[in-house]
């Protein structure tokens, strides 16, 4: 199956861009200096595209983490979040790509990006990546 066309998306009525229109240049960070502690987000209106079906995938992005030196400023993290809306982009390839961009922009002593899809077909996806899981 080639997923870099649309031509397989059978019963495709939405057109649906290519994974370079995530744009992880919209993220801004800004200086953090306090105690150790975790951060954590929650996305509940998370949306893109599956390519196989060409159908709309929503569902909740966490973003947890313990900083290093920077936070994420959270009106570009929602910017970062909404260029995916259009994409088609399987779920767990959704999840490797947040943690990646997150991961490059904050440098974190810890990470963990988790995505949870709304049922589909009678099946419930969630993907879990963990920066401790990660080999160096």
């Amino acid at each position: 199956m080639d997923v870099q066309t649309n031509e397989y998306a059978e019963g495709r009525t939405f057109d649906f861009l290519k994974e370079d229109a995530i744009d992880p240049s919209l993220l801004e960070t800004f200086s953090y200096h306090g105690p150790k502690q975790r951060v954590c987000y929650k996305m509940t209106e998370f949306s893109a595209v599956c390519p196989f079906s060409g159908l709309p995938d929503y569902g909740i992005v966490w973003v947890k983490y313990v900083p290093q030196d920077v936070l994420v400023e959270l009106k570009s993290l929602k910017y970062y979040f909404q260029t995916f809306r259009n994409v088609g982009i399987f779920q767990e390839a959704v999840t490797a790509r947040i943690f990646n961009d997150l991961h490059t922009l904050l440098k974190p002593q810890s990470l963990i990006i988790k995505t949870r899809y709304n049922t589909r077909g009678g099946i419930d996806t969630t993907c879990v990546i963990r920066s401790e899981e990660q080999e160096s």
